[in-house]
């Protein structure tokens, strides 16, 4: 039971050691994140489109 109760102790200390990112801060950083999901996903899905359209082209050609 001691030990438990020297973690949370400990756990209290770190959490008074955090920094948390100010408000502007957190708004650009998820701004950031959005866009770079938003352009990988076009990416991976202008992929996806260009290899469906050429299985369909080379399956069409093969019979």
């Amino acid at each position: 039971m001691q030990k438990i109760i020297k973690f949370l102790k400990e756990v209290v200390v770190e959490f008074k050691n955090i920094t948390w990112p100010k408000k502007e801060t957190l708004i650009q950083l998820t701004i950031v994140v959005i866009s770079i999901s938003i352009i990988i996903s076009l990416i991976l899905g202008g992929f996806d489109y260009l290899f469906t359209i050429s299985f369909a082209f080379l399956n069409k050609i093969s019979k």
